[in-house]
């Protein structure tokens, strides 16, 4: 069955609020908010607040940059999250990218390797605290709070194939010279070499581009132009939902049969989609 979450962040209280009931409303598995400290809000925040006026969708951070953070810290939010909710938190982390973030804590950006081991490590401690050894409260609800890994290298999916619950994938890869935007890994056989180290753990595609239109071509062709990848590739990879409704739920039948992807996490703009996809079921 195909799940959808939706990440999402608050603009104001009344705004943030009414978005999670309608996300839940809609249907949507989980809602996510990003971390990126001095750029969005303080995601176990607003999760929390969501937490508070729903009581079904799963609630999560997509993903904490584990480079910046300590685990005591973060098994605290994510503990304290999954009380709140009634045990409905997940610990999404990631190796973290942004130069500014380590910059802000007085610290210089390690090398990808450094960055992807430390990720672990903070994931593997993380783990054993929500799990009772050295936090003694809160304790989660949840006798294990999932965990999702983001990221595309190969060194970390191999590790989250073995450890982690979910597996998020973006398409995404080096870190270009602004220091936040990334190159595409949407060629088929990109794709097709991520979804293999996953090992058969549940992977979710971050969708990078939604588009409900009748010339899915024409904006293939542009973004092929604008990525350096063949319109075709793009036309296949889970990262793109370009078409008529129709066109997109076939595209996601697709995907899964080729990658075995039933999870997809949007944004915003993608509201109106996940209803009228859901709503075909």
């Amino acid at each position: 069955m195909t799940t959808f979450a939706l990440q999402a962040a608050p603009d104001t209280a009344d705004a943030w609020l009414d978005l999670a009931r309608q996300a839940e409303q809609i249907g949507f598995e989980a809602l996510y908010v990003a971390d990126h400290p001095g750029s969005t809000v303080a995601p176990f925040v607003a999760l929390a607040a969501a937490a508070a006026v729903t009581s079904r969708i799963r609630l999560g951070s997509y993903v904490v940059n584990a480079g910046i953070r300590e685990p005591i810290l973060i098994a605290g939010d994510v503990a304290t999250l999954d009380v709140v909710s009634g045990g409905r938190a997940i610990l999404g982390l990631g190796a973290g990218h942004t130069p500014a973030e380590w910059a802000a804590v007085g610290k210089v950006r390690p090398g990808v390797r450094a960055r992807v081991d430390h990720c672990i490590a903070v994931a593997e401690q993380t783990r054993r605290m929500l799990d009772g050894e050295g936090m003694e409260k809160p304790r989660p609800v949840q006798d294990r709070v999932p965990l999702l890994i983001g990221g595309g290298n190969t060194r970390l999916l191999g590790w989250a194939a073995e450890h982690a619950d979910i597996i998020g994938l973006g398409g995404l890869g080096r870190t270009l010279d602004d220091g936040h935007s990334h190159e595409v890994r949407w060629h088929t056989d990109q794709v097709d070499a991520q979804v293999e180290l996953a090992g058969g753990t549940p992977t979710e595609a971050l969708v990078q581009l939604v588009e409900v239109t009748d010339d899915a071509g024409a904006v293939y062709a542009k973004w092929a132009e604008d990525t350096a990848t063949p319109a075709e590739d793009l036309a296949a990879a889970p990262f793109m939902l370009v078409g008529t409704i129709e066109e997109i739920a076939a595209k996601i039948k697709a995907v899964e049969s080729r990658w075995g992807i039933t999870r997809f996490a949007v944004r915003r703009p993608a509201l109106d989609l996940v209803s009228a996809l859901l709503s075909r079921h």
